[in-house]
């Protein structure tokens, strides 16, 4: 569900919530909760583990990797995919997690969840982000995937005891 090219200067991509306008501590709280750290990265400095590269998250093992201008929607994404693993899976991950179409659409689905969990951001904020972002979804935009075609999403994360509501 990640967007197929990565938005540039003047597009709507740019209004996107990033890392640094809500702040390391909540999201590294909120990450801490499932086991995770969250690493800041400089400024211009490549983000470790980084599938997407440039602004995106990173992951390696069970932390993930940010900088102030990283959307929080990748933060929220890449950590997603780690959570979405079992706890074993995760120390070998490096860069991409992905292991089926199952898990990328329980990871999308929770990174929506876990919007709710960060002050200042939401879900409301975060579907309209990665549509900006340009996630594509066959329904034509998050929320109506999210309402109305992500029931075996949920049911994935309910099975494995995640948040799903």
């Amino acid at each position: 569900m990640h967007p197929d090219t990565h938005s540039t200067a003047s597009d709507p991509a740019d209004s996107v919530l990033c890392v640094g306008q809500i702040g390391f501590a909540d999201p590294a709280a909120l990450l801490a909760q499932f086991g995770l750290t969250l690493e800041r990265v400089a400024h211009d400095t490549p983000i470790p583990g980084s599938f997407w590269g440039e602004r995106e998250a990173g992951i390696i093992g069970t932390t993930v990797y940010a900088r102030d201008d990283t959307p929080v929607h990748s933060l929220l994404h890449e950590a997603g995919h780690l959570i979405v693993l079992p706890e074993e899976k995760r120390a070998t991950v490096h860069t991409d997690a992905t292991d089926s179409v199952e898990e990328e659409d329980a990871t999308c689905y929770l990174q929506i969840v876990l919007a709710d969990r960060l002050p200042g951001v939401g879900r409301e904020r975060l579907m309209t982000d990665m549509d900006a972002w340009g996630y594509s979804f066959r329904l034509g935009s998050t929320r109506a995937w999210f309402e109305g075609d992500a029931t075996e999403a949920r049911e994935f994360l309910r099975a494995r005891g995640l948040p799903h509501a």
